[in-house]
């Protein structure tokens, strides 16, 4: 049977987390982080999943109010947690818009070195000019170019991680430790993204190169991360979504001359647990309603809108107007496509389940959830798997930053007496983790 893989998702700033709950903590704290990350190691995880914002998200021109307590950097983070945990891998989200190829190749060459070689890097790219304006060169990158910078990004980042030879690097113990430049290669590139001569700072970290994952459900992000990912992050949810998005991904990745098993597949998931089935769904719908408030559910749909739809009653029908394409009214968020479609879809399933506002958001905004007692979201996540709709999920728990305890203590140990899942590390690095391991029987 295939192993399954998991990774944690640190809830933060997301529509997931529940901070009304009496125990939800802060989500800049380090104790939070490191609970998480300690927590998720414990369960044996593949690796910390940690998300990056370059602006506080607006709304109708005030700040999102996820966002209103702040976002810390991704590598300060990443770094101090490889101080207080052992094996499981750091990967955090970086933008290759906003970003240089030098400085990113080394911060994650250090990050590997502090890590002995957990670190890796989930790509991102950006065309959004409000992002953008916190930069000097701003919002410069039109949306088609967006993957071709990436792609020149990442092929300087690997110049700069290849550039030291093994051996770079001699120790005397008298004259101390010095580099012989022979064996440290110059990067020279010139490309219409980058026109970079120099050397790297250090050499490579225990891995060569640091893990990469791809957030990719676009058609350019599939074939980017099909070529060049570990793992591909996605949101599909529903099996048979899954199995299409994972053969399309893995097809890719084999049309590209790749082992199509070395990409893993990793949809976001959360869970719900209960003594039994009905008390989980009693819970599910308990946190789905604490997750979308009817003010949350007012400011989502002025998303897709793009009009103030304050006077709407949350627990009434769809506005009868229809979107007025402005998409100003939210910035910094991703975009639902177009309005007028998206507006109609929204029409037609509140009116054949016979939804209000509130209840609409809630139906199109819940991500994959497994909800159940632990035997029975063990039995589904190694029927996912076994069905090749993904390898593994990264949890998005609701709660911060104890969400993911109960899943370790009770989940965990039924995957392991299943024979899909680790009984211990097997290896140190990130990469070795993703590694398919042997067979299990049951």
């Amino acid at each position: 049977m295939k192993q399954i893989h998991l990774a944690a998702h640190f809830p933060g700033v997301n529509n997931t987390t529940v901070w009304a709950d009496p125990a939800a903590g802060s989500q800049i704290e380090f104790d939070s982080f490191v609970h998480l990350a300690r927590t998720a190691e414990r369960g044996l995880f593949d690796f910390f999943f940690l998300a990056e914002g370059l602006r506080l998200r607006e709304h109708r021109g005030r700040i999102y109010d996820l966002d209103v307590v702040g976002r810390p950097d991704t590598f300060t983070v990443l770094a101090a947690l490889a101080g207080v945990t052992d094996r499981i891998g750091l990967t955090g989200t970086i933008n290759t818009t906003f970003n240089e190829p030098f400085e990113v190749a080394r911060q994650f060459a250090t990050l590997d070195h502090l890590s002995d070689g957990r670190a890796g890097w989930n790509i991102v790219t950006s065309s959004d000019a409000f992002t953008g304006a916190n930069f000097r060169r701003g919002g410069f990158l039109d949306h088609a170019d967006r993957y071709r910078r990436a792609e020149e990004f990442l092929a300087v980042a690997r110049e700069f991680w290849d550039s030291w030879a093994p051996g770079a690097v001699r120790a005397d113990v008298d004259a101390g430790v010095y580099v012989d430049p022979i064996r440290i290669t110059t990067v020279e590139h010139h490309g219409p993204q980058f026109d970079v001569r120099g050397m790297a700072t250090l050499p490579a970290g225990p891995q060569g190169q640091p893990v990469l994952l791809q957030a990719g459900d676009s058609e350019e992000g599939r074939s980017f991360g099909a070529r060049h990912a570990d793992a591909m992050f996605t949101l599909h949810g529903s099996l048979e979504d899954g199995q299409r998005y994972t053969a399309d991904v893995k097809g890719r990745a084999a049309a590209s001359g790749r082992n199509p098993n070395e990409l893993k597949v990793f949809p976001a998931a959360t869970f719900v647990l209960g003594d039994s089935a009905a008390d989980a769904a009693e819970k599910a719908e308990y946190i789905r309603r604490q997750q979308v408030s009817g003010p949350t559910a007012i400011a989502m749909l002025e998303q897709v809108w793009g009009r103030d739809l304050s006077d709407y009653d949350p627990d009434g029908p769809l506005p009868d107007v229809d979107p007025t394409g402005d998409t100003s009214i939210t910035q910094g968020r991703v975009r639902h496509g177009d309005p007028i479609a998206v507006a109609q879809r929204y029409r037609e399933r509140a009116a054949a389940e016979n939804l209000s506002i509130r209840e609409l958001v809630i139906a199109v905004t819940s991500r994959q959830q497994f909800v159940g007692t632990a035997a029975h979201i063990a039995d589904e996540m190694n029927r996912y798997v076994q069905a090749d709709a993904c390898d593994g999920f990264i949890l998005v728990p609701h709660l911060t930053p104890h969400g993911l305890d109960d899943f370790v203590d009770q989940v965990v140990p039924l995957l392991q007496e299943r024979g899909v899942y680790r009984t211990e590390y097997t290896g140190r690095t990130l990469r070795e983790h993703l590694r398919d391991q042997p067979a299990m029987n049951s």
